[in-house]
């Protein structure tokens, strides 16, 4: 059968990390008769050589090529492609891994749309990734119409008979931003781009040991040799105007300016921050005109001005400034609604834990030359922040805490300016977001694990993302358990940050359901009604399973959640003629459905005698220290509830 995808993966001393890399190929949907793994070993000199020569051995459609070592990964990458059988080749770095669907997804995604080049939707481990152009899927994607620029990494699958067609391969060589020039000239000559969002297809590593080549400390003189051929590949596929100003913004932005401000500045050593600042500024005025840095951000605008005038100073000055600025994210309410879990909250920016407050009228008055002071430059910005608040907006991401996958939730939110002190204002966001286990997963429902709840402010031209909280209740629940979209969901306040978070089919002992009493157990003939802690948003069917301790099978019988009130009420009917011979301990799973559906005790069990089932409590008496706890953690969700229905939603 031909050969559909070959994934070339450039290798160099990746010690076990490798290992998951090579886990996620085999354990790809896409046939193994329908794709190749090509390992091109780069000179390394740790066990990987012998490790990949026995896998290629092992499994038919891996192999291993290995060349002296040519100091980075253009050379392995054109290695592999000379080598490459698939109608789509698909880079892979060493220490990365794909989604277990990732290559047949993004093949019949290319072949639907007749796309040269395929985005799959990356996560990062410890390291970013571009976050708006995975909000939705692009099918036919351009520089125009999408934020592809935002991606330059190899992480991508291209049409070998593209690449074939323009003669596009990787520079070779001790050098930086190879992949930057690749990636670029595809963009810009593809027949399309198809960008695929609603699936994790490449995890993005940062290693634990921090040596992925892309953390190491860079030569400024080299490296920004090596971005101006990118800027170049531009100026070769471009006409001047608004196209080609926006492309030179992704690298005045990031490469750049961001190199320039905050915390980043500020952490490098002075004598390298005068280097960067050297070669940068060189860029700066050499290559961009001012349609380039107008389009940035307020707060880039100013470093991007401080640059081309030469005033190293009065960066760092601003940097300080800037490093005080984090966004401040309050939660006002959690609770469940029809299977839907509501989350309110506000958010602003504040300076050193203070609320910022802003001139109360606003300006867009252009930034014509560079501000004469640093005070001036924050005035400017504050100015511009309050004409930009009508832009301002909040958004609301579930990240799974083992794979960093995200996910956008919808979220309605209202802007207010709040009268703060001597005239000046507060901006202030206040919203709820709207978490349906169902679909929180671009349409899907959520995996089991654990889920963290992140805040993205967008507002003076920052863009600050968060963890929402935290709240003084760490490690308590935030409201009872859901069921809802085959999931059992339980949202709870993290133990170290007292962070929002979502338990998702994992939790046992946190659903609380030690806290049922046997005389909250009602028995009517063969009838058993339990109230249960959890929300379900209509009748759920969930699974009992009786057992008792002399090894007999376990009794399944099946049941219903109801809703009552803010909790559930259990109904089953009980085999009682097959209840005999002691007592029979009880266990619920709420989503028997699920792939490995879990069962939770209840604090009581069964027992038949003269034709009656009584219930006997098992449950061992609770440390009185937790009832505290558990009692102010309720009153506070009762509160916050409280609050988030006044709202009025």
């Amino acid at each position: 059968m031909p050969v559909k995808v070959s994934v070339v993966i450039p290798v160099y001393n990746p010690g076990n990390y490798i290992e998951d890399c090579i886990a996620s190929l085999r354990r790809q949907s896409l046939p193994p008769d329908e794709f190749e793994a090509i390992f091109v070993d780069d000179g390394s000199t740790d066990d990987t050589p012998a490790r990949l020569d026995a896998l290629a051995a092992e499994v038919a459609n891996m192999t291993v090529i290995h060349q002296e070592a040519s100091g980075w990964s253009g050379k392995p990458r054109n290695v592999g492609i000379a080598a490459s059988q698939g109608e789509f080749v698909m880079f892979v770095d060493n220490d990365d891994y794909l989604g277990d669907e990732a290559l047949e997804r993004m093949y019949d995604y290319a072949v639907a749309n007749g796309a040269d080049v395929v985005v799959g939707k990356m996560a990062g481990k410890g390291r970013g990734v571009p976050v708006e152009l995975f909000r939705r899927n692009h099918p036919h994607a351009t520089v125009d119409n999408a934020p592809l620029i935002d991606s330059l990494t190899p992480h991508k699958m291209f049409r070998r008979a593209f690449l074939d067609r323009i003669g596009l391969r990787f520079p070779e060589g001790r050098r930086r931003l190879e992949d930057h020039v690749f990636v670029t000239e595809a963009y810009l000559r593809a027949d399309n781009v198809s960008v695929l969002s609603d699936y994790v297809c490449y995890y993005h590593l940062k290693r634990d040991d921090a040596s992925n080549a892309g953390f190491q400390r860079f030569d400024p003189v080299g490296y920004y040799a090596n971005l101006r051929e990118a800027l170049d590949v531009v100026e070769k596929y471009t006409e001047p105007g608004p196209t080609r100003d926006r492309l030179f913004r992704r690298w005045l932005r990031n490469e750049m300016v961001e190199r320039m401000r905050g915390r980043r500045l500020l952490a490098a050593p002075e004598d390298y921050r005068q280097e960067l600042f050297t070669q940068i500024r060189a860029v700066v005025v050499e290559r961009f005109g001012p349609g380039v840095a107008a389009g940035l951000q307020p707060t880039q605008q100013v470093v991007a001005a401080l640059i081309a005038d030469g005033r190293l100073d009065n960066l760092v000055a601003f940097a300080e400034w800037e490093a005080s600025v984090a966004s401040l994210i309050e939660p006002d309410g959690v609770e469940w609604d029809g299977g839907v879990l509501r989350v309110g909250l506000s958010a602003e920016l504040a300076s050193r834990g203070t609320p910022m407050t802003f001139p109360a009228e606003g300006s867009t008055a252009p930034l014509t030359e560079p501000p004469a002071t640093v005070a001036q430059a924050v005035d400017w910005v504050g100015a511009h922040s309050v004409a930009g608040f009508k832009r301002a907006t909040v958004e609301v991401l579930l990240q799974e805490r083992a794979s960093s996958a995200q996910y956008f939730q919808p979220v309605e939110f209202t802007r207010d300016t709040v009268p703060g002190e001597d005239g000046r204002v507060r901006l202030v966001l206040r919203g709820t977001a709207a978490l349906d286990p169902a679909t929180a997963a671009d349409g899907g429902p959520l995996d089991a694990g654990l889920w963290d709840v992140f805040v993205r402010v967008k507002l003076g031209g920052w863009t600050k993302q968060s963890r929402l909280g935290p709240v003084s209740l760490r490690g308590s629940t935030a409201a009872d358990a859901g069921v809802a979209g085959g999931r059992v969901v339980l949202p709870y306040w993290t133990a170290k940050q007292g962070t929002l978070a979502l338990d998702v089919d994992t939790a046992s002992k946190r659903l609380d359901l030690g806290r049922i009493t046997s005389g909250e157990v009602t028995i009517t003939g063969d009838r058993v009604e339990v109230p249960v802690p959890f929300h379900v948003p209509g009748d759920t069917p969930v699974l009992l399973e009786l057992t008792r301790g002399s090894g007999a099978a376990p009794a399944k019988v099946p049941g219903m959640l109801r809703p009552q009130g803010s909790a559930a009420l259990l109904e089953a009917v009980l085999p009682v003629g097959d209840l005999t011979g002691g007592a029979w301990r009880v266990a619920l799973s709420p989503a028997p459905d699920a792939e490995e559906p879990r069962f939770h005790p209840l604090p009581f069990e069964l027992r038949v005698q003269g034709g009656g089932v009584q219930v006997v409590a098992v449950r061992p008496p609770r440390p009185a220290v937790g009832k505290p706890l558990v009692r102010r953690a309720r009153r506070l969700a009762g509160k916050l509830a409280a609050r988030l229905r006044a709202r009025g939603r």
